[in-house]
């Protein structure tokens, strides 16, 4: 999977914002459910460009820079070079912050999120429960993620696949309160409009990993099944998320 995005770094922003509320709707949604406050020592857990991470910054202003933690090199140029105030890029995945084999310029974080890449994981709960332990007392992990089943307008063979591929997240609950957090689950929704075609060439693009399984001529007889099903030249849809939040004990919690 890795190589799927390192394949696509250059053009991910492009294909991966909907449009120009999505990603501070999302940014201030991770910032509420975490509790950000300037002096959290933060930490986005598969970054990618970066894109949630930099706008927490410029809204939230804080005191340390956040940790842009991907594997994928190529993703974190998007950041720039020199990185953006406010922001370090550490090449890592999050197995490697689990287990400690990345060095980290903070001993412990107040505050992680992973966003939509939870269901990369080999073995969630013996990665979260790792990623839990770099929590400093009182910190709080947040696990953005799509529900099992989503109403994205995709032809059908990519909604069965990724509702195989979706972890429940309840089970990602589950494995925050094994690993000794304070867990829970709420759910956020936001309504997306974007221009069919433009749909239809992020999909081409293979934009969600789940579409780097099928191949061109799949995705080619996927894009006309789409073209018949959505004749409408807006597609309107909702982007449902859930959001597993944990809190470790200690710190007056």
């Amino acid at each position: 999977m890795r190589g799927h995005y390192e394949e696509l770094a250059a053009e991910y922003d492009e294909h991966w914002v909907y449009g120009p509320d999505y990603v501070p709707w999302m940014a201030g949604r991770i910032a509420e459910a975490l509790r950000l406050s300037p002096a959290d020592r933060i930490a986005d857990i598969g970054s990618g460009t970066g894109l949630f991470a930099r706008e927490v910054v410029r809204a939230l202003q804080p005191s340390h820079p956040i940790l842009c933690v991907d594997p994928s090199e190529a993703m974190l140029r998007q950041l720039g070079t020199p990185s953006p105030p406010g922001l370090t890029p550490i090449v890592a995945s999050a197995e490697d912050i689990a287990g400690g084999r990345a060095r980290l310029p903070y001993n412990e974080i107040d505050a992680m999120w992973l966003k939509e890449s939870v269901h990369h994981l080999a073995d969630p709960a013996h990665t979260l429960r790792g990623l839990a332990k770099r929590l400093a007392p009182g910190g709080r992990l947040l696990v953005v993620m799509l529900p099992a089943t989503i109403q994205y307008p995709l032809f059908q063979a990519a909604l069965a696949r990724f509702e195989e591929l979706q972890p429940d997240p309840a089970a990602i609950v589950e494995h925050l309160r094994t690993a000794g957090l304070e867990a829970g689950l709420t759910h956020v929704e936001h309504e997306l409009r974007i221009n069919r075609d433009r749909y239809l060439a992020m999909v081409r693009a293979r934009y969600m990993s789940l579409l780097s399984t099928f191949s061109d001529s799949e995705i080619e007889k996927g894009i006309e099944e789409m073209r018949v099903a959505h004749p409408e030249p807006v597609l309107v849809f909702p982007d449902r998320f859930a959001f597993v939040t944990g809190q470790r004990r200690g710190a007056g919690v």
